[in-house]
């Protein structure tokens, strides 16, 4: 392993504080000696393959669950197998050459075709059924050889932030688990569309001036980190290491959570929202812990404190709640942790108490990796099996299976 460039980050990070300094950042000050202190993180020298999420050992974990039928894991791989999106038998039909979260439907034909990409690759993975590898490949070489852009009115850096991630990880399953079905020529291609597609949008949020709430930034570098593993790209890798720790957005783990009580950036907007915004963040610290980059523990172990604020909220207790003062200064007026919302399809109340899937993966890695206490999210997670163990398109989802170490 060698060491981030020292001078480079305390510069960076000098760079993003100071842009800060006229406006108050998240814990309502603008002095620089309260500001946390710069985190050194690693950065490979040589990445890991299959590493987005999963290595070789992981998909060996799983194996053992489903061969053992070791439960609960074994009760939630059922429910992954039967889900409609890890079926060999799903029907790619026509690819776009434009793709945008404009387009109609819930999920989105494209957003389907990704997660069944996804999916059909974890169930090769852990079944070794070569139709799986065959579909996911299908869809890969698809796109690759379709898809042109990403639709510029369509918001292109949250349609690439939030799934990017997927086709990325199926790529990278497929190519290194089953390379007859993804040959070099073919991942090949699925790069260059990655490059040509999909990084330019993420680019495009990176470089500009803050703008949007923290779930836009924290899937940015969700995607980010997990083209650069796939593409070998270490500029990649080091750009979206400094955006996590210590970029000037809402959507990283320095602006996102309160390092005190864990209050996230978008508590006081909705709970979906910041379930959203807690994954991706949490999905930047996996990739980057399966590469030997320990982003989890930076600031204090700073995720586990949002994602333990969040759950405890959400299962009914009170939690503390400050007037926020964010990084763009546009979403400063919520002074209320967020309650209760209509839901546009059913118009009832469905805010608070609605849990995505996604607590499985940090409570493996802050419980049963490093010890940490989480009582809140265990109880979610106690409260939720199975249900919502998946179908949500938006989420990996399956985590009682998928992280399990």
């Amino acid at each position: 392993m060698k060491k981030t460039n020292i001078l480079k980050t305390y510069m960076i990070a000098f760079g993003s504080l100071f842009m800060l300094s006229c406006s108050e950042i998240e814990h309502g000050v603008n002095d620089i000696d309260s500001w946390p202190d710069v985190v050194e993180v690693e950065a490979p020298d040589k990445f890991v393959h299959p590493g987005i999420l999963h290595t070789n050992a992981d998909i060996e974990r799983m194996r053992e669950i489903i061969a053992n039928k070791e439960q609960p894991a074994y009760k939630c791989y059922e429910e992954l197998a039967k889900h409609e999106f890890s079926q060999s038998s799903y029907q790619l039909g026509t690819v776009a050459k434009v793709i945008s979260r404009k387009d109609g439907g819930n999920p989105r034909k494209y957003e389907k075709d990704f997660n069944a990409a996804c999916q059909n690759a974890i169930m090769y993975a852990v079944t070794k059924d070569i139709a799986h590898a065959e579909k996911s490949a299908e869809i890969l070489k698809e796109y690759a050889n379709t898809l042109e852009s990403i639709d510029p009115n369509g918001e292109p850096p949250l349609l690439a932030g939030i799934m990017g991630v997927k086709l990325a990880y199926a790529a990278e399953i497929i190519h290194y688990l089953c390379p007859e079905k993804l040959n070099d020529e073919d991942f090949a291609k699925v790069c260059a569309m990655f490059k040509k597609v999909f990084k330019p949008a993420l680019d495009d949020f990176l470089e500009a001036d803050p703008y949007s709430n923290g779930n836009w930034g924290a899937s940015v570098g969700m995607s980010y980190i997990a083209i650069a593993v796939l593409t070998d790209d270490k500029e990649m890798y080091q750009k979206a290491l400094d955006f996590y720790t210590m970029g000037n957005d809402n959507g990283n783990i320095l602006n996102y959570i309160d390092g005190e009580t864990g209050q996230c950036q978008e508590s006081g907007r909705d709970q979906q929202h910041v379930q959203l915004g807690l994954e991706c963040l949490a999905k930047t610290c996996e990739i980057a812990y399966k590469q030997g980059t320990d982003l989890y523990g930076v600031y204090d172990n700073k995720l586990l404190k949002g994602y333990e604020y969040t759950a405890k909220y959400n299962l009914g207790e009170d939690v503390p709640f400050k007037t926020w003062t964010d990084v763009t200064g546009k979403y400063c007026n919520w002074t209320e942790i967020s309650k209760e919302t209509k839901d546009k399809n059913n118009g009832v109340d469905t805010e608070r108490g609605i849990f995505r899937p996604v607590f499985e993966m940090v409570y493996n890695h802050y419980y049963k990796r490093k010890g940490l206490s989480m009582p809140y999210t265990a109880a979610v997670i106690e409260q939720e099996f199975p249900n919502g163990e998946g179908d949500y398109y938006e989420h990996f989802g399956f985590g009682t299976f998928l992280f399990n170490d």
